[in-house]
Formats: structure tokens, sequence, C-alpha cells
């Protein structure tokens, strides 16, 4: 008899032994893929936000210590150690005057 009861189960035992955990996984996985992309686009932002921050100080640290604003991108990358990635990011660097602080733009490709 008792055998009997381990091969016979109910529709709703079946559903509770079978189906249930694969859904409970399924909906874990999609909250930790959630959690990935969302510490993904953090971390973009981030790079993005330090890049700009390193370039503005690279500028701002030529003009106290030369008197004026460095005239090109390439200037502050050779003398000021900035990188660059431009497989990554687009960096539009345009300078009015040599006492003007120069407009400067980071865009994530």
């Amino acid at each position: 008899m008792k055998s009997d009861r381990i091969f016979k189960k109910s529709g709703w035992e079946l559903i509770k032994s079978a189906v249930l955990p694969i859904l409970f996984t399924v909906i874990v996985l999609l909250i930790i893929g959630n959690g990935l992309r969302q510490a993904e686009a953090s971390s973009r932002a981030e790079g993005l936000r330090i890049l700009d921050d390193s370039i503005r100080r690279a500028v701002v640290t030529a003009y106290a210590i030369e008197g004026r604003y460095p005239e090109s991108l390439h200037y502050i990358e050779e003398n000021f150690g900035i990188h660059i990635d431009r497989e990554r990011f687009i960096v539009h660097y345009r300078i009015f005057a040599p006492n003007l602080m120069p407009e400067i733009v980071v865009i994530e490709r």
C-alpha cells in the first residue's frame, strides 16, 4: 500500500514537486539578471563621470601651472597622464581662448 502512494501523486502534488521549484529558480535568475544589468549601468555611468572629472581637473591644473588652458586634448593626454578609451568614449574638447575654460563633453559610444 505504501509503495502505491509513492507512484500515484495527485495533480497538485505533481505541480508542487516539479513546477514550483522550476518557477522559483526562474524568478531568482531574473532577479539576479536584473541586478547585474543595474550594476553594469552604474559602472558605465561611473566610468563616464570619472573620465569627465579627470579631464576637467587636468585642464584646471594646466591653467594653474601654465596660465592658459591646453590647446588640445592630445596635450592633456601627453602631459597629465589622462587615458581615454576611444572605443568606449567620445570626447569633445573645444577651446575658445587661452583664458576661457574649454567646452568639454564626454559621451559614451
